[in-house]
Formats: structure tokens, sequence, C-alpha cells
């Protein structure tokens, strides 16, 4: 009697959560594009264009909290009650461009790109960007009629070819994740999708990943470039490739990303993805990973599984970096404040961390720091390529993001 009971009330939240969701948003998707400008003493929000894409690959249950804090929110009311009925949050590369010394004078502009389901009636949406004293450095809001003649309707024809790698046990509740190719030309295409399998069985070699794999749905995007590889500035490379990828980022030789991010989505465009993973086809070391922006890296260097899986953890579940260097320490995490990543803590609020965890410990040196920064073990995923798991606090942290999304 007590399991039916329990199932009951299961199935109760369900239709409650399926509810809410209907009474709120269509099996649609809004992509908002944003443009992110300014420089270290004044950023500014502008919305540049909405689009309609058919179905939405997001969560349909917990709209209205916030999976994981991040440096930018997005938060959406009913425009009538003010209830808030999304919400969801991003980290951008137009923040961490500002700890770097050319954002105190320059001025720059980069690319943001918000996916939410479709409302059903007129919504207000708000942005805001907080720095690592967590403080909302800059916020913009706007108003969002689903019935605006003006948002294009997008990804209903010419979409981009992609095969299904793995299909999720539940069509409700599951994390979409897709590949997309980067730097493969049109004969290349079964080494891209060779790369991405590679890539699959790797993630989902780490627990908790491993344990819950039945839970993600995961495709192959075969967006063709004109040339092979990437572009590397420091050698004076540059190539035509579909996302506009390359090295030297911020002016770090392996950092390899790309800003092209209304690109990246439009080459998405119809296909079932929320999760973003770049490949690119070079056999130089690199790579970046954007809490709910995307992982990009390399495929054909001997560490390509490692990385993968390493910025995947950045780009899905927020992870920090749990390295530092004598040589090259950054000051992106104040002393006085707790960071919101969950592998990371200066001590201000260790509580909220894992001191409840006996087998986490506190290890001085992480988040780019030697001193006054502490992760929870010797090694992690998150800190090295020769280590091979997660640790203990990072998995917790990847669980209890898949558990909120799917269950």
């Amino acid at each position: 009697m007590r399991k039916l009971f329990i199932l009951y009330l299961c199935l109760i939240s369900s239709i409650a959560y399926a509810q809410d969701y209907d009474k709120h948003f269509s099996d649609t998707t809004l992509r908002m594009d944003y443009i992110l400008t300014g420089n270290a003493a004044c950023q500014q929000i502008a919305l540049d264009r909405l689009s309609k894409m058919p179905g939405w690959y997001g969560r349909k249950h917990h709209m209205e909290l916030l999976p994981v804090e991040g440096n930018a929110q997005l938060t959406v009311r009913d425009h009538h009650t003010g209830d808030t009925i999304y919400r969801n949050s991003a980290s951008t590369l137009f923040q961490e461009w500002l700890t770097y010394p050319e954002a105190q004078g320059a001025a720059r502009s980069f690319e943001q790109v918000w996916l939410m389901p479709m409302p059903k009636d007129t919504v207000d949406v708000t942005v805001e960007l907080r720095d690592n004293r967590r403080k909302v450095t800059a916020a913009y809001s706007h108003t969002v009629n689903p019935k605006d003649i003006l948002i294009r309707r997008i990804g209903e024809r010419d979409i981009t070819p992609y095969e299904v790698l793995q299909a999720a046990q539940s069509d409700s509740r599951r994390i979409n994740i897709a590949f997309l190719a980067e730097g493969y030309t049109e004969s290349e295409m079964d080494i891209f999708l060779r790369h991405a399998n590679e890539a699959t069985e790797a993630i989902f070699a780490h627990e908790p990943f491993k344990s819950m794999r039945n839970r993600f749905n995961i495709i192959a995007v075969k967006a063709p470039s004109a040339e092979s590889g990437t572009s590397e500035p420091g050698n004076g490379v540059w190539r035509n490739t579909a996302l506009g990828s390359h090295f030297n980022t911020f002016y770090s030789d392996r950092y390899l990303t790309t800003l092209q991010l209304k690109t990246i989505h439009d080459r998405l465009a119809g296909t079932p993805y929320e999760h973003i993973i770049v490949l690119v086809n070079t056999e130089k070391y690199g790579g970046g990973g954007i809490l709910n922006s995307y992982t990009l890296t390399m495929t054909r260097h001997t560490y390509f599984k490692e990385v993968v899986t390493h910025e995947f953890g950045h780009s899905f579940a927020g992870l920090a970096d749990e390295y530092a260097y004598d040589n090259d320490e950054l000051d992106m995490y104040p002393l006085d404040i707790e960071p919101w990543e969950a592998n990371i803590t200066t001590k201000v609020n260790f509580a909220s961390k894992w001191q409840d965890m006996p087998q986490a410990e506190l290890h001085e040196g992480a988040g780019y720091r030697m001193k006054g920064i502490f992760r929870p073990t010797e090694d992690c995923r998150m800190r090295s390529n020769t280590t091979p798991d997660f640790c203990p606090v990072c998995q917790r942290a990847i669980r209890r993001l898949v558990e909120f999304v799917t269950e």
C-alpha cells in the first residue's frame, strides 16, 4: 500500500507540473538574441532579435526555480499577474572578458542567446549580469507578445542534417545534447560522427553521467565547413569554417572558442537541442566551456576525451576550474565572497558547500589562485587531465542538476 501511495503522489505531482507548463507555455521555443556591450566600468544589454522554433527541449517542471546561479540570469514573469513563470542562468564570454586588462579602457560587444518555451500570453523578460561579487552590474527588461508578427520563424525548413546517437528513455523528462561539427568539410562528416560517438562514450564513462545515461538524448549535427580545421590567429592562420572558431581567445594560446553564438543557434534551429558541444577538427590542444552556452573542444589531440568531459562539467553543471598555477594566477574570485560554483570555496560560507560531506576535504589552490581558494580533493576531472573521475562534490552537483531537470 505504501508503494502505491508514493506512486500516486508522484503521478499527481507529474500531472501538476504538466498542467503548470501547459498553462503558460506552448510546445515551441522562443529564441532571444541579445547584444552585451561595454567595458569594466559600464555594461549594457540590448535586444537584437526574437525567433520562434519548433519544439521545446528544455525542462517542463520547476520552471520558476533557478537550477544554477551563474553569472547571468533570465527571469520571465506573467505580464498580467507578475508571477515568475520561468528562470534560467548562464555565464558569458563578455563577463569573462571584463576581468582582463583590455576591458579597463576599450569597449566591446558580444552576442548572447537565451532559449525559453514560447509563452502563450504576454510576458515580461529580465536579463541580469552579475559580477564576481555576485552583484547585478547590468539589467534589461522588455515585453514579449507571442503574437508579435515580427518574431521570426526559423527551423521549419533547411534544417541542418543530424543523426541520433542516443535516445533517452523518456520523451518528456530528458536532457537534450547536440554535438555540432566545426571545421569538418562535407567529405569529413564520417570523421565527425566518429568523434561525436567517442565524446559521448568519454562523458558517460564518468559518474554520475554513467548511471544516469538513459536520461540523455544525444544528436550529432552535421554542419559542413568550407575548410578543415580552425583559425589560429597566433600563427597567422584564418580558416573559413561553419562557426568561426579560433584559438587565442583573449590572447590565450590554448583558449579555443567562437564568438558567433547566433550562428551556432542558426545551425541548430529545428533540431532537438538544449546543451551544445561543439567539436572542432584540430589537433592543437585547446577548448572552453561556458555555463548554458556551449562546450567547445579540439578532437584530434591525445587529451580529447579528457578535455571534452572537463569542459562539459563547466557548460552543463557550472563547475569551476580547480587548478591554479604560480606563474599564471588570475584574480577572478574575491577572497571575501563565497563563489557560486559548487566545487570551490573561499570558506566565507563553507556550510553552503561540502561541509556535510565527510569524504571531501579542503585543499588550497583552485579557481586560478594558489592561496585563499579551496577545492574538495587533491585531484579531480575539473583539475587535471590525468585524473579519471569527477570528485564526490562535483558528482553531487551534477547528480542534483540531472535530478532537478528529469525528476
